[in-house]
This record gives C-alpha cells, sequence and structure tokens, in this order.
C-alpha cells in the first residue's frame, strides 16, 4: 500500500532543505525527504562551507601581512582540518536527519524517481504525493582525458576533505571552483598550476578575468591560459598534463575543476511525460514547475547554479505548491568567488548586454583613487569596480568588482537592477563614509548615462 504524503522532495541539498523548511512553516505536516548521500548536499558537504572555511585562514594571514603594526600570523594545518571537520560535521548527517525527524519529517534513505504523476518510488516503496520537489542537484564534470582514470585525479570533493596538503597540485579549470582551490592550496603551502584555455572565469567581464589571474600569479601561483589538457600520465610519481600548446605541468595530484553538469539521470521524468537534457537540466517554467504537482529547483535546473539561486527557486516553488503567486526573475543573481580579495559580480557584462540588443555603457574606477576606505582597510591598497548602465533607460543592468568584502557590497547593484532604480536615485543616495559602497557614487559619476 503507498504512503500518502503532502509534499515529497527529492534531495536533501540546500534547495531541498529550504523548501522542507518553508513547507513546515506553512503548516503541512506529512513531508517526506529522499537522500542518496548526505542531508545537506553537495554545498554544505564538499563545496560551499568547506572551501570557505578553507580560504579564510589564509586570507586572515594575507590580510594582516597588509595591515600597518599587524605581526604576520602562521597557519596550522590540523587546527584548520578540525575547523572545517567541525563545519562539515565530517560527513555525519546523523543530526541533521534527527532534527528533521524531531520535526516529523520522514527521512527516506536511497534514489528517489518519479513512478508516473503523484507517484514517487524509492526502491520497493512508493510514495503518493500531490506535490513533488525535484532538487537533485549537479555533478562534477570529468573530461574524457587520454589517461586520466588510470592516473588519478580528484574533484572538488576530495580537494575539499583532504587530509594533508599534496606537496603540489595540477588544476584543471579556472573557474570558480578552479581558482578558490588553487588560492586554498597555494596558501597551504603547495606549489600550484591553474590550467585554463584563456583567462580565469572566462564567463564574467574580460578586465575581471585578468585581474583574478593577476593576483594568482603575484602569490605563486603557475597560471597557463595559453593551452587545455590533453593527456595525462604518472611519472616518478607525478602526474604529468600534457597541454595542447605542447607545454607540460606536473604534481602530486590532478584536480578536475572543469565544471558541473545538472544531475538528471535516473529520474523517472518520463513517466510523467518530462524530459531533461543532460547539459542543461531540467526545463521549468517561471514558477518552477515541471509538470502538474511537479516543481525542480537548484542545480538540476541549470539555471544559475549556485546554492542562493537553488534557495530562491525553492521558494518560488513552495509558494508556487501553496497557491501563491510567485514568478522567478534570475536578472540579479549575484556571482561570487570567495578568492582574496573577493570577486563579485552581478547581472550582465557589458558584452552580453550588448549581445542582448541594449545601449550598454559601462565605467570602471580603480577604488584607491576615489574612496578612502581602502586605505583605511589595508597598506598598498588595490579594488576594481565597474558598471553597465543601459542608456536608454538610465538604470543599471550590471557589475562587478575585485576588492575586499566584495561579497556584502554587491548586493547594492543587486538591488538597484531588480528594482529598475533610476540612475538619478542612485548618484542622489548617500553612502556611509568611509565605506566600500562609497565607490558606487565614483563609477555612477563617470557614466555617460
Amino acid at each position: 500500500m503507498p504512503d500518502r504524503y503532502d509534499a515529497v522532495i527529492l534531495g536533501g541539498g540546500p534547495a531541498g532543505e529550504h523548501a522542507l523548511g518553508w513547507l513546515l512553516d506553512a503548516g503541512l505536516e506529512r513531508l517526506a525527504l529522499v537522500e542518496r548521500e548526505l542531508i545537506g548536499g553537495e554545498c554544505s558537504n564538499w563545496a560551499c562551507i568547506p572551501t570557505k572555511t578553507l580560504l579564510r585562514p589564509g586570507e586572515a594571514m594575507r590580510q594582516a601581512d597588509k595591515v600597518a603594526g599587524v605581526s604576520k600570523p602562521g597557519l596550522d594545518w590540523p587546527a584548520i582540518r578540525a575547523y572545517r571537520d567541525y563545519m562539515t560535521s565530517a560527513g555525519d548527517d546523523s543530526g541533521r536527519q534527527r532534527g528533521y525527524e524531531d520535526r516529523g519529517v520522514e527521512v527516506i534513505r536511497g534514489a528517489g524517481r518519479l513512478d508516473g504523476p503523484g507517484r514517487v518510488a524509492v526502491g520497493e516503496r512508493v510514495l503518493e504525493t500531490e506535490r513533488v520537489l525535484v532538487a537533485t542537484g549537479s555533478e562534477a564534470v570529468v573530461p574524457p582525458l587520454p589517461g586520466l582514470e588510470e592516473a588519478g585525479y580528484w574533484t572538488n570533493r576530495e580537494a575539499t576533505t583532504l587530509d594533508e596538503v599534496p606537496a603540489s597540485a595540477v588544476v584543471l579549470g579556472g573557474g570558480a571552483v578552479g581558482t578558490e582551490i588553487a588560492q586554498i592550496l597555494g596558501r597551504l603551502g603547495a606549489e600550484v598550476v591553474l590550467v585554463q584555455r584563456g583567462r580565469p572565469l572566462p564567463k564574467e567581464d574580460e578586465r575581471l578575468g585578468e585581474i583574478v589571474a593577476e593576483q594568482l600569479r603575484a602569490e605563486g601561483i603557475d597560471v597557463r591560459t595559453g593551452g587545455r589538457a590533453s593527456a595525462v600520465r604518472v611519472e616518478d610519481g607525478r602526474r604529468i598534463v600534457t597541454l595542447d600548446d605542447g607545454t607540460e605541468a606536473g604534481g602530486e595530484v590532478v584536480i578536475v575543476a572543469t565544471g558541473r553538469r545538472p544531475r538528471t539521470e535516473g529520474l523517472g521524468l518520463d513517466s510523467i511525460g518530462a524530459a531533461a537534457d543532460p547539459r542543461t537540466g531540467i526545463a521549468i517554467d517561471e514558477r518552477c514547475r515541471v509538470a502538474d504537482g511537479v516543481w525542480a529547483a537548484g542545480d538540476v535546473t541549470g539555471v544559475a547554479l549556485f546554492t542562493h539561486n537553488g534557495k530562491y527557486q525553492a521558494r518560488i516553488a513552495v509558494a508556487d505548491m501553496l497557491g501563491r503567486p510567485a514568478k522567478a526573475d534570475y536578472s540579479s543573481v549575484p556571482r561570487v568567488v570567495f578568492l582574496d580579495p573577493e570577486v563579485a559580480a552581478v547581472g550582465l557584462t557589458e558584452a552580453d548586454a550588448r549581445a542582448a540588443g541594449i545601449d550598454a555603457v559601462s565605467a570602471t574606477i580603480e577604488l584607491p583613487q576615489e574612496i578612502a576606505r581602502p586605505y583605511t582597510f589595508e597598506e598598498d591598497p588595490k579594488g576594481t569596480l565597474s558598471v553597465v548602465a543601459d542608456r536608454e533607460r538610465a538604470v543599471l543592468v550590471g557589475a562587478w568588482a575585485v576588492a575586499p568584502l566584495a561579497s556584502e557590497w554587491i548586493h547594492q547593484a543587486g538591488l538597484a537592477i531588480r528594482a529598475g532604480i533610476p540612475l538619478e536615485v542612485l548618484r542622489d543616495t548617500v553612502p556611509q563614509f568611509p565605506s566600500f559602497s562609497e565607490a558606487y557614487h565614483g563609477a555612477l559619476r563617470k557614466l555617460d548615462a
């Protein structure tokens, strides 16, 4: 006899957990969470939380070195490792499971799949419900490089759960994952080669990628932008990566950070008349609906693969489940890489804006030349802010920054983009002195719009 639930969540990552919390707050009592690995998903266990935890000690060390009158501290790897394990519960999600069960949620271990309208199968069990949220996340893409499987490699999972820091590493991929891992390992003492055809963070503004490459090189990371990995071999205990420009890079480990793809395999979408593209994920509408009674949120949708966007989609989906009007708007989803200094962007790049038919204009400023806060923050400060506007509508459509705490003050631009605040109003605001937010005035003043 099938079990009946008010809602079934497939996937206990950030999107699934967020939806679960909102459904509980709405008073739904019979809920099931289906998870085949660890509650918390990729973000809590192998990605966002451990990477930011591992980045912070190196950041604090470097920042102390830049502040007048402060002695440079050292790094204690065993203590760093222990705190990382505390933050991730060292792969033990039993506490999370008990927390949900105490609130009446049934946690079902296994791979769930849709089994026709209103039905979810987990092994031999069948769950019936009027509401299903698919939130199965994404997985690392491993390129078919000759010799890679034989040589052995790490993905972000091995890199963020490491017990000992390797003496050297070759990181394949210069996106957010690759650059963060490269800086973590470099600051922990490893010799690091970062391989990325073209500039790091290739989806962002060209100048932003150049700044990141310059920063990583200044720290001693060998950033290779001239070739792409074509083969891997083991030689004298080291992994040697051959690049298609004829050069080679070697390290104790090879770390694959060449992107992620939605986890859609085996979900039974055909049983409800739906399908998914292995690269772009499950198609959803503006209410995050897949089909009648089925919604999707997070990386599995292929839309802006960020934890915060998955949580946003979860809120949209739950609102729709409960009959409340809600439509997703992705125009101001922030994109942050937690390097030191931080990299933050929101909205469109100038090139993307022009490609979309917008009469775009931009202005870029160096923060130390415009505001006081960088000098009170550190000696010999650096920092860049760029804003992109729609000349015709006289509103912001994009912004990016490479600067301290950029992850915090990029949201000022995000709100302006989402709300369509006129440039005239933005120029008439009064930012705190001294603060990094003052930089927006300098950039807006230089905009020809």
